[in-house]
C-alpha cells in the first residue's frame, strides 16, 4: 500500500513551534522569516526532510508559504486550499488569500521600514527576490541558513535511495542525442539545471526521492559541448554510472557550489526555478549571467511517438483498473459500511493487481458529501468519513507507471442524486467535453481555452477556483510545466503536449464534483471550407464511463449528447474484451447510449 492515513501534523503543534522560529528570529535580529513549501529543487513535492512549512504551521497543501513576524504569521493560500488550510493550522496563524493579496502589500502593513526579512536562498527562486527587493525598498532583505532548520530537533534525513536508467524504448531519444540536441540550440557557454524532471529527462534516469514523483534530486551544468557535470548524493549514481556514460560526469552534491564558482563566459539560468543562492555564486564568481527557460522544459513537455505511445498503455490498463474499482463501488457503496479509506485501499489494490504499478501518482483524493468540497483532500484516520446514501464521492487519483502517469477524476453518486446534484454534474461535464472537442489554431494558449470548460458554470453563477488543466509528464510529475489550461497560462500549446481536462464545482460543507480525463494536443483534420490555416485538437488519453445517473440529458446540446455516446462507445470497445463477464456487463450499461 502506498497511500498511508496518519496524519502528519496536527493544529497543536503550531503554536509551539511557532515560539521557537520567533525565539530564533529574535536572536538574529529578523523582524521576518519565509517559510515557503519548496527545497533546493524548486520542484512542487517535497521530502519529508523539507516539508518545513507543514512541519511549522501543520498545512500540508501542494502549495503556498508563511511569513513569520513577530505578532503575526500568515499563511498564504489559493483558492484549492481555502477550506482545508482552516481545519489544519491553529489560530495563531492568519490564513491570507494568495494572489489576491500579494506578499509584498501584506508585508508592508505588518512591518516598519527598516525591518529586516530573512529568507533561506535555496528556497526562493531568482524571479521571487528580485521581486521582493523591487517591492520592498523599504526593508533589509538577508539570505541566512535556514531558521526551521535550527529549531527542528527531529528533521529526517535527506533521501538516500538510488537513481536508476530509464529505458529507451520508453524514452524514445538517447540522452546523448537529447544532450546534442539542447547544446546545438544553446547560446550560452553552460545551462544550470536545478529542476529535478528536466534532469530525468535530460538524462534518461529515475528515482524515489520525491514520493509519487519519481525523480532523482540533483544539480546538474549542460555545456555548450553537450556534456554534463550532474551532482548528486554519495551512492545514488554507482547503478547508472554505465548509463551515463563518459560524457557525463558525476560529481557528489556538495562540490555544484564550488563547480559553480568554476563556470567562466555566459551561464543560463531559468528565474522562475533556479534558486537565488545559484545566482547569487554565479555573480560573484563574475560570470555573465542569462535569464532564459530552462532548456529541457519545453523539449519534456512535447512528448515523442514512443512517450505517447507508452501513455495511451498506461492509460489503458490504468482503465480497466479504473472500471474494476467502478463496478466494485457501484455493488458495495449502496449497501453501506464503506468509508473514504476503504475506497482509496481498494482503488489503490485494483492498480496493483496490473502488476505494473510502480507507486500512485499522488495521494488519492476521495472525498464523500463535504469532504468533496475540499478540493486537494487527503483523507486520515482522523477525517476518515463513511459513504453514505445521498452522497456524492469525488475520487481524484492515478498511477506510476514505466511506461505513463496518469490522473482521473470521476464523481459517482450514491444511491439516487438530488436534480441539483444532476445539473452541477452536467454543467461540469459539459465544460469537459467542451475542451475535449474544440479545434484551435496554433499559437493558441491555455488561457483562451479554459474560459471553454467555465462558459455552463458561468451561466449558472457558478464557477471553481482552480485551473481547468495541468500539464504531466511520462512516467515522471503529475503536475508538469508549461503547458496548463488556466487564465494566467500564455504559453502556446504544441503537437504532443499532454494535459488533464478537469472542471469541477464546489458546494462548500455539500459537495464536490470533478471530472477529469487527460488529452494529447494533436494535428486537427483539415475542415472543409475552413481557412488554410494549421489547426490543432486534443486526442482523450482517459476512457473511463462517466456517471451516467448524474446526467441531466435535458441539459445537453445534442452534440453534447453524440460525444458522450461515443467516448462510452469507444471505451466499452476499448476495454469489454480484457474484462470478466461480470465487470464486462457493467461497463456494457455503464456506457450505453444516453
Amino acid at each position: 500500500m502506498f497511500q498511508t492515513f496518519e496524519a502528519q501534523s496536527s493544529p497543536d503543534q503550531g503554536p509551539p513551534r511557532l515560539a521557537a522560529l520567533r525565539t530564533e528570529m529574535a536572536q538574529r535580529g529578523f523582524d521576518a522569516f519565509l517559510v515557503p513549501r519548496a527545497d533546493a529543487h524548486q520542484g512542487e513535492y517535497v521530502a519529508p526532510r523539507d516539508a518545513r512549512l507543514e512541519w511549522l504551521t501543520g498545512f500540508s497543501g501542494s502549495a503556498g508559504f508563511c511569513a513569520v513576524l513577530a505578532k503575526n504569521a500568515g499563511v498564504f493560500i489559493d483558492g484549492r486550499y481555502r477550506v482545508q488550510v482552516r481545519a489544519q493550522v491553529a489560530d495563531v496563524y492568519t490564513p491570507v488569500h494568495w494572489p489576491e493579496t500579494q506578499l509584498a502589500d501584506w508585508l508592508t502593513e505588518q512591518m516598519p521600514d527598516g525591518g529586516k526579512l530573512a529568507y533561506d536562498p535555496w528556497l526562493h527562486t531568482v524571479a521571487e527576490i528580485a521581486g521582493l527587493r523591487k517591492a520592498l525598498p523599504q526593508f533589509e532583505l538577508i539570505a541566512t541558513e535556514n531558521l526551521v532548520d535550527a529549531v527542528w530537533h527531529d528533521q529526517p534525513a535527506p533521501p538516500d535511495a538510488p537513481f536508476t536508467a530509464h529505458a529507451l524504448e520508453h524514452a524514445g531519444e538517447t540522452h546523448d542525442d537529447k544532450r546534442a540536441r539542447l547544446a546545438a540550440m544553446m547560446k550560452e557557454d553552460a545551462a544550470v539545471l536545478t529542476l529535478p524532471d528536466s534532469i530525468a529527462w535530460l538524462l534518461n534516469i529515475r528515482g524515489t526521492d520525491i514520493a509519487r514523483n519519481p525523480v532523482p534530486q540533483a544539480f546538474a551544468i549542460l555545456h555548450k559541448t553537450g556534456k554534463v557535470d550532474l551532482f548528486a548524493g554519495t551512492g545514488k549514481t554507482d547503478g547508472i554510472s554505465d548509463h551515463l556514460g563518459p560524457s557525463v560526469a558525476i560529481h557528489d552534491a556538495h562540490d555544484f557550489l564550488g563547480a559553480l564558482k568554476g563556470l567562466q563566459g555566459k551561464v543560463l539560468i531559468d528565474k522562475r526555478s533556479c534558486p537565488d543562492q545559484v545566482a547569487t555564486t554565479l555573480k560573484v564568481a563574475g560570470c555573465d549571467i542569462v535569464q532564459g527557460q530552462d532548456p529541457c522544459i519545453l523539449p519534456k513537455a512535447c512528448k515523442n511517438a514512443a512517450e505517447i505511445t507508452g501513455a495511451k498503455s498506461a492509460h489503458e490498463r490504468d482503465a480497466l483498473a479504473m472500471v474494476r474499482f467502478l463496478a466494485w463501488l457501484d455493488e458495495k457503496a449502496p449497501t453501506g459500511g464503506l468509508t473514504e479509506i476503504d475506497v482509496v485501499k481498494a482503488l489503490e489494490a485494483f492498480r496493483a493487481q496490473t502488476n505494473a504499478l510502480r507507486d500512485i501518482s499522488f495521494e488519492t483524493i476521495c472525498g464523500a458529501g463535504p469532504n468533496g468540497a475540499i478540493v486537494h483532500y487527503r483523507v486520515t484516520e482522523a477525517t476518515n468519513r463513511p459513504v453514505a446514501q445521498g452522497d456524492l464521492l469525488l475520487v481524484d487519483s492515478g498511477g506510476q507507471y514505466v511506461d505513463g502517469t496518469t490522473d482521473i477524476t470521476r464523481t459517482i453518486a450514491v444511491g439516487a442524486p438530488t436534480a441539483e446534484h444532476r445539473a452541477c454534474y452536467t454543467r461540469v461535464l459539459q465544460g469537459m467535453v467542451a475542451v475535449s472537442r474544440v479545434q484551435f489554431p496554433k499559437g493558441v494558449g491555455g488561457q483562451h481555452l479554459d474560459a471553454l470548460a467555465r462558459a455552463p458554470l458561468w451561466m449558472a453563477g457558478q464557477d471553481y477556483d482552480h485551473g481547468t488543466g495541468h500539464g504531466v509528464g511520462s512516467y515522471l510529475s503529475v503536475h508538469e510545466g508549461p503547458q496548463s489550461i488556466s487564465r494566467r497560462s500564455d504559453v502556446a500549446l504544441q503537437t504532443g503536449m499532454i494535459l488533464s481536462n478537469e472542471p469541477g464545482y464546489y458546494r462548500e460543507g455539500a459537495f464536490g464534483i470533478r471530472i477529469e480525463n487527460l488529452i494529447v494536443v494533436q494535428s486537427a483534420p483539415a475542415v472543409a471550407g475552413g481557412d488554410d490555416r494549421d489547426m490543432l485538437s486534443f486526442e482523450t488519453l482517459t476512457y473511463v464511463p462517466f456517471d451516467r445517473t448524474l446526467i441531466d440529458t435535458d441539459i445537453l446540446t445534442n452534440a453534447e449528447r453524440d460525444w458522450i455516446d461515443r467516448y462510452h462507445a469507444d471505451t466499452l470497445t476499448l476495454l469489454a474484451p480484457r474484462l470478466d463477464a461480470d465487470v464486462r456487463e457493467w461497463l456494457t450499461k455503464a456506457c450505453a447510449p444516453l
